[in-house]
């Protein structure tokens, strides 16, 4: 790698490189000690093509969730399957692993600017601004841009645009899927939200099982199937169809049952 070769949206690469190191070093903690990850799947990544892939998650925090998949991806294309032991990953990391972030975000101060710099495709959101619902047009040069890092190399996003969960999946997911026809990794992640503050910078709370799944990849016609059902099966890929809320929130009434019965027991 030449010491000032750069990627397609002008960052250095030896730059990158040496703040991946450092941020991976300082953050691996918290998925590794201050509160355990939980990882299923990670033996797809080495299977899967150096570019054009497209992970989908849901969103828990701004930046946690994000870090937590710069150590879980590189551990697992490193050979560790399922865990993030021995940080020796970050000496050879992937550079060309990008995910998109809302551009507000990323310039909300310094480390989001050092966080943006390791891999952001920063966009202007059409839904939301400075906290408030707005309605634009999508950028053009935004569009552009998540097909420049496809081309170059995998990208997350987050298809809800919201760290809230059971939000509507964003049309605009669907058709880079159809344009592009990457590979669709579908992601799903829990604990986050219970483990650190929205942002994800904070550890809000220690001793938090977070998990990280990674599902096969999804089997998408590109050509026939409509937005509408790419945007369904997002939905249901990542865990965030509305109708699953019924099950998930029946299944947690009845965690709540039993926990109150064995209190009743212990009490009487």
């Amino acid at each position: 790698m030449g010491l000032f070769k750069k990627n397609p949206f002008g960052h250095i690469l030896f730059v990158k490189l040496w703040l991946i190191r450092i941020l991976g070093s300082l953050t691996h903690q918290r998925f590794k000690g201050f509160n355990e990850l939980k990882i299923e799947g990670s033996e797809i990544l080495k299977e899967l093509p150096d570019t054009n892939v497209l992970f989908v998650s849901n969103h828990q925090t701004y930046f946690a969730d994000v870090v937590a998949m710069f150590h879980v991806f590189n551990a697992g294309l490193s050979g560790r399957v399922d865990n993030i032991k021995n940080i020796g990953y970050l000496w050879r990391p992937k550079l060309n692993f990008y995910f998109v972030a809302a551009k507000e975000t990323m310039k909300s101060g310094l480390l989001p600017k050092i966080m943006a710099y390791t891999g952001s495709v920063s966009i202007e959101r059409t839904w939301r601004a400075e906290g408030k619902d707005i309605n634009r047009q999508v950028k053009l040069s935004d569009v552009n841009n998540i097909q420049v890092a496809l081309n170059d190399g995998w990208v997350v996003t987050f298809p809800q645009g919201t760290t809230k969960p059971w939000k509507p999946i964003r049309r605009g997911t669907a058709h880079i899927i159809k344009k592009n026809k990457p590979i669709v990794v579908p992601v799903v992640i829990d604990g986050f939200r219970r483990s650190f503050d929205k942002k994800g910078l904070r550890i809000k709370k220690r001793g938090i099982l977070q998990s990280m799944i990674i599902k096969p990849p999804m089997q998408i016609d590109y050509e026939n199937d409509t937005v509408e059902e790419i945007v369904e099966a997002l939905q249901f890929a990542i865990e965030q169809h509305p109708s699953l809320l019924k099950v998930i929130s029946k299944e947690e009434l009845l965690k709540e049952e039993e926990l109150n019965k064995q209190r009743e027991y212990k009490n009487s």
